[in-house]
């Protein structure tokens, strides 16, 4: 690996635990994502210097992710594995997997004790405050689904006018802003 490579790959695998994966399965992805060509878990296993167990389970991981495609070349019986070069895509991949992994099931287990008849006092200002996260991520979970349907550049350039648009609704009163509370 190039030094520019070795150091995308170890900030990687360090950013992983707080992404919610392995430090080695954020190095496999990071070499498999820079890689100009398609990778095999030996070339894999050689270059970070893992075990071809250790590589064998993160590209499980992350097929299981969809981060990863496995592919075939022709005249070679191995396995390649080979990532998205689109960031757009890989973004909208992880959203869609942490949203099928996470958010639903919240949101399922909060429909769920909302439709229970409160036993108690305390029951009922538990589920006030159930209902209120609930609303939130469905709120945000039909925002994301509008963004998702956004074709990349689109999405950019509303990124890219954030402040603007801020600005304009303030303006016209559609809009407060809070004030920022440096505690």
């Amino acid at each position: 690996m190039t030094p520019l490579v070795r150091a995308f790959v170890g900030h990687f695998g360090e950013m992983g635990s707080r992404w919610g994966i392995n430090r080695t399965v954020g190095q496999i992805y990071a070499l498999i994502f820079v890689s100009p060509e398609p990778l095999n878990a030996d070339d894999i296993a050689a270059a970070l210097e893992f075990s071809r167990s250790n590589v064998s389970m993160g590209l499980k991981e992350l097929q299981a992710w969809r981060l990863v495609k496995l592919r075939h070349l022709p005249g070679d019986r191995r396995e390649y594995f080979e990532a998205p070069s689109d960031a757009w895509e890989v973004f909208r991949t992880l959203a869609e997997e942490r949203r099928r992994r996470e958010i639903e099931p919240t949101l399922s287990m909060l429909r769920n004790a909302l439709l229970e008849e409160p036993a108690s006092e305390s029951d009922r200002i538990a589920q006030e405050r159930m209902r209120g996260m609930h609303d939130l991520i469905e709120l945000m979970t039909t925002w994301f689904d509008d963004v998702q349907r956004l074709e990349p550049d689109t999405l950019a350039k509303l990124m890219k006018m954030g402040a603007k648009v801020q600005k304009l609704l303030e303006a016209t009163g559609a809009i407060k802003v809070r004030e920022r509370s440096d505690a």
